[in-house]
């Protein structure tokens, strides 16, 4: 019933930027919590930033001082900017969203090279 279409991903050398979008759309009937993840090759999910109805952020403490959720609620959306980028970060991060239960995006490929 929801769709979570995801863009920004790409290469950028270490110290670079990237912007991620993350847009909700389908049977979305409520303002909800949002969020990210990351999953680097031959390694488990990890939770990067959330941000909750309100806009109340958390973030893992790998990427605090670096990296910015924010949401458009008008537009079912929630970015990360991801700023002083290290090859630690690469993965392939996927948008979280909340409604009942949990769905996911397709997910977007982050490369950070030395």
């Amino acid at each position: 019933q929801v769709q979570l279409v995801e863009s920004g991903g790409g290469v950028v050398q270490a110290g670079g930027s990237l912007r991620l979008s993350c847009a909700a759309s389908g049977n979305v009937f409520s303002i909800n919590p949002m969020g990210w993840y990351r999953q680097a090759p031959g390694e488990q999910r990890e939770l990067v930033a959330t941000i909750t109805s309100s806009g109340s952020p958390t973030y893992t403490n790998s990427v605090k001082g670096r990296f910015t959720i924010s949401r458009e609620n008008g537009k079912n959306t929630v970015y990360l900017q991801m700023n002083s980028l290290k090859p630690e970060d690469t993965g392939v991060y996927y948008c979280w969203f909340r409604q009942n239960y949990d769905y996911w995006g397709q997910g977007t490929q982050v490369t950070v090279s030395s």
